[in-house]
């Protein structure tokens, strides 16, 4: 096979392994709810736990791979890349389709300053172009304090009967979701590579890109049939919620497989961080009049479209 015959097949590869993954994940959460809701699990545990990791298992299971095949900076630039897909893309979509979004308490006062907490923890801590095991502890506690304080937020609410027959079926299905994942995410980690060989570009360029974009298709899927619904700040929720986990799980977990530290490429550091940054604070200040409209979506969607041409030198 020549060059671009091997290109196309890696390409196909690629597609195809990602979109097993997102199916995987979505396997996962629909069968692990239900398994949370036979053990009597409240919602927002579920909601916290097995909902949270559910959508993020693209980012998390890839990076894991990642660290295991020693491609470790392809974490930081998943994240990155994820984080601002997630708010520039996703969330400027969801603005054009429902015009208007109003602010709920929760999302002001509890996943903003903590969205705007977690960016600024991650950027400190990837900064000197590596994390070390040690910071990847300290971006734990920082989920687990984000777990504790929304669960005592939302366990001041009315608790609800959560009652589901266990089968069979699910738990099979639940365990070949997590079989499925780990294959789906080996394949699409080890196309990457092939794909950046070929090109001759950097793994971290791929991730910020193809890659951040796919896996965030959980998240915009989810997030725009929530805004077509009506129900805009529980699309906003998913958005700030999968970000937190992004920069404090994604980041952290696969330090762990990759011999106690992940590496972070100078692109990722100088140019794709700083975009973060912006996206982060943007996101916060356009909350503060407690609504945002559909004239901020179409601002957040071409500083994406100018971000996606600078990376790759279209602009």
């Amino acid at each position: 096979m020549n060059m671009y015959e091997l290109l196309w097949a890696w390409s196909f590869a690629f597609m195809a392994s990602l979109f097993l993954l997102i199916k995987s994940a979505d396997l996962f959460t629909k069968n692990g709810e239900k398994i949370g809701q036979f053990f009597n699990m409240p919602k927002f545990i579920i909601g916290v736990t097995i909902v949270s990791v559910g959508t993020s298992l693209p980012e998390l299971s890839t990076s894991i791979v990642a660290a295991l095949n020693n491609t470790t900076e392809f974490v930081a630039a998943n994240v990155i890349g994820s984080n601002i897909a997630n708010i520039l893309l996703v969330l400027g979509i969801v603005l054009i389709i429902a015009k208007k979004m109003n602010i709920t308490w929760e999302i002001s006062h509890v996943d903003l300053p903590l969205l705007l907490s977690s960016c600024f923890i991650f950027a400190i801590v990837i900064y000197d172009g590596i994390i070390k095991w040690q910071e990847a502890v300290v971006l734990l506690f920082g989920y687990l304090v984000y777990a504790l304080y929304t669960i005592r937020i939302t366990n001041d609410r009315e608790p609800e009967e959560n009652l589901e027959l266990l089968k069979i079926r699910t738990v099979f299905l639940f365990i070949l979701s997590i079989v499925l994942v780990y294959i789906s995410a080996m394949f699409t980690i080890r196309s990457i590579i092939e794909i950046s060989v070929l090109l001759n570009i950097g793994v971290d360029l791929i991730s910020m890109t193809a890659v951040a974009l796919g896996t965030s298709l959980p998240e915009l899927s989810v997030t725009i049939v929530a805004a077509a619904r009506g129900k805009a700040e529980i699309a906003i929720g998913n958005i700030l919620g999968s970000n937190i986990f992004n920069t404090f799980i994604v980041a952290s977990v696969p330090a762990f497989f990759g011999g106690g530290y992940l590496l972070v490429s100078k692109t990722t550091i100088s140019f794709a961080l700083p975009i973060m940054i912006i996206a982060t604070l943007l996101c916060f200040f356009i909350t503060q009049t407690k609504q945002m409209t559909q004239w901020e979506g179409w601002m957040l969607l071409i500083i994406y479209v100018l971000y996606i041409g600078n990376l790759f030198s279209v602009f």
